[in-house]
């Protein structure tokens, strides 16, 4: 379980590491529009449709801090859940899916030793299609006292980039940031054999936060 002794700052909202690629033109853009707005019209046309830009790109790239959720393996992810299945070797897939309208800052779902981050080169099939499994992926394997668990960061249509945070054998604390996917997107998390899910297909989840096993 992660360490709980400092509180954590309630409200508190910060922006996502590897935002800066899209953060920056935009608000560039947005702030030299809004500059020179007063004095043409012609930019004040133009302010309206870089600010809003960049405010989606500012909620987009949000990064809240949380109260951390109790439980053996909490969500990874922001979403909803899309899919649960067994697998042949006795672990059990969970599958979220994230909409561009979610945080897509990933979470540790239990505290270890990150045993391997593979990036897989692959296509940009829209997350929500069965496809996407052979999109851009990152390929996480955590050693945890539960046992080997594997996470996988699934890129969609438009995004094409996944941004580790942390890198092979370094220890994580459960709810700890560990990467970012930019825009639309999925990540699957297996349980491994003996451990059971405690969520069902349309739920809601909270990365750090939302139980996945069931006691």
């Amino acid at each position: 379980m992660p360490h709980r002794s400092s509180p954590v700052p309630r409200g508190r909202v910060r922006l996502a590491r590897g935002a800066s690629p899209w953060l920056l033109p935009t608000v560039t853009a947005a702030a030299v529009s809004l500059a020179k707005a007063r004095r043409s019209p012609r930019w004040a046309a133009a302010a309206v449709p870089t600010t809003a830009l960049a405010a989606g790109m500012l909620w987009f790239f949000r990064d809240p801090e949380r109260e951390l959720g109790q439980g053996r393996v909490i969500s990874p992810a922001d979403g909803v859940v899309q899919s649960i299945m067994p697998w042949e070797d006795g672990r059990t897939r969970v599958a979220i899916f994230m909409s561009p309208l979610n945080v897509h800052v990933n979470r540790a779902p239990v505290a270890g030793t990150v045993a391997s981050v593979e990036h897989i080169p692959g296509g940009y099939v829209p997350a929500f299609n069965k496809e996407s499994e052979h999109n851009e992926r990152v390929v996480w394997r955590f050693d945890s006292e539960l046992g080997d668990f594997e996470m996988i960061q699934i890129a969609g249509a438009v995004a094409r980039r996944i941004v580790p945070y942390v890198p092979q054998g370094c220890k994580v604390e459960q709810g700890e940031r560990i990467g970012l996917i930019r825009f639309g997107s999925r990540v699957d998390l297996y349980l491994p054999q003996g451990i059971e899910p405690d969520v069902r297909v349309g739920q809601v989840t909270t990365a750090g936060v939302t139980r996945l096993d069931r006691d």
